[in-house]
Formats: C-alpha cells, sequence, structure tokens
C-alpha cells in the first residue's frame, strides 16, 4: 500500500487506518509493504511518509527520488527478513556504480537540507492553497504533505462530482503560463516540485493556480 496514494489522486490516509491495518496484519502473520516510490526520499517533509503516521511497514518500495533521476530501486526490509543466501536474487541492472553514487550524493543532500526544504516550503504552499475550497466553487479538496500535494476540482462542492475537463484545462492553462503540472486520479492536480524549490517559486505556482481557477469559475 501507498502511505499518500500516488496516480489515485493524492489521498492522505487517517492515522487510524495505519493502526487498524497494523493490527489486522500482526493477527493474521501478514507483512505491510509500504510502497513509498512516490512518497518517499524527503517528497513529504520527512524521509518517508510512513513517519507521519507512526507507521513501521515491513518492507518499504523505493524508486525515484533516491537517485535524482538516475535509474535506481532498493528494497529495504527489516533484518529478520532479509535471510537471502548469496546469489538467491539478483538483478539485471542491479549494482550500476553511477546510479547508486547518485543515491549516495541524493541522500546526503536529503538529510543536509532537501527534506527540511520540503516539509518549510510544503507548509507555505499549503497555507496558500488550503482554502481554495472556500474561494473557488470548482475546488472540492485540497490534501497533501510537504511537496505532494492535489488539488481536486469538481462540478459541484454538494456532491463532489468529479470535473476532469475541468482539470485538464486547468493543467493546459498553467502550462501556457510557464508552470508545468500534473494530473492524478480522475480529477485532481498533483504539485509534485523538485525538493530545492524556493518560496518564491512555490508562490508563483499558488498565483498561477488560482488566477486559472478563477478563469474558470
Amino acid at each position: 500500500m501507498e502511505p499518500v496514494q500516488g496516480e489515485g489522486g493524492y489521498v492522505v490516509p487517517p492515522r487510524k487506518f495505519f493502526d487498524e491495518l497494523r493490527r489486522l496484519a500482526d493477527k493474521h502473520g501478514i507483512l505491510l509493504i509500504a510502497d513509498e516510490v512516490q512518497s518517499g526520499m524527503g517528497r513529504t517533509g520527512k524521509m518517508f511518509a510512513s513517519e507521519h503516521f507512526g507507521f513501521e511497514p515491513d518492507v518499504i518500495a523505493l524508486a525515484k527520488g533516491i537517485a535524482s533521476g538516475m535509474p535506481l530501486g532498493a528494497t529495504v526490509a527489516r533484518a529478520e527478513l532479509m535471510t537471502w543466501k548469496p546469489g538467491a536474487h539478483a538483478s539485471t541492472f542491479g549494482g550500476n556504480p553511477v546510479a547508486v553514487a547518485a543515491s549516495l550524493a541524493t541522500i546526503e543532500l536529503l538529510e543536509q537540507e532537501l527534506v527540511n526544504n520540503a516539509a518549510r516550503v510544503g507548509a507555505h504552499l499549503m497555507a496558500r492553497l488550503r482554502d481554495l475550497p472556500q474561494r473557488c466553487p470548482i475546488v472540492g479538496d485540497v490534501r497533501g504533505l510537504g511537496l505532494m500535494i492535489g488539488i481536486e476540482l469538481v462540478r459541484d462542492q454538494a456532491t463532489k462530482e468529479r470535473a476532469p475537463d475541468l482539470r485538464d484545462k486547468v493543467v493546459r492553462m498553467c502550462f501556457e503560463r510557464g508552470l508545468l503540472l500534473l494530473g492524478a486520479g480522475p480529477n485532481t492536480i498533483r504539485l509534485c516540485p523538485p525538493l530545492v524549490i524556493t518560496t518564491d517559486q512555490a508562490d508563483f505556482a499558488a498565483d498561477t493556480i488560482e488566477e486559472c481557477l478563477r478563469m474558470l469559475t
């Protein structure tokens, strides 16, 4: 499971979800695997999104941000689960020294400053966007952690009827104004900027998004 759902629309579960999932897994002897390919490596303002919920998975899957764009993935697990004998597990491209070097440099930068920057600028950006539903009737929800923020577009705030066409229009309009966005799920705009983003750049993004939303309201 993803601690913060990615392609499904940047959905942040309540902490109780993790508590109950852990309880059920422990009761039935099930391993919990956290897919942190999108939410890990500082994206949410902590190294792993699981930390926001006090959630300790048995296995963590990592990729994407782990090497700043170089092709690399990693599996992290509790020591007692890693009982592989030498040669029992292989990978065609495993151990790429260039990708590993990029990952080590990335982790150093994350630990030194970029995880904190994601938390700080993410909080600033969320503060700018949080009340969009009160100001723009086509915005149904704004949610996220750190620099993993979703803006859900709807036709009606009461019924939450999805508005995928409006989402696509906003993405296109923002692109024409110099802001590159992506969709997530059927009707959500995802904000996942590089972790080096500044507050000035975050303000430009917030201003541009609100300008485009108002033009469609």
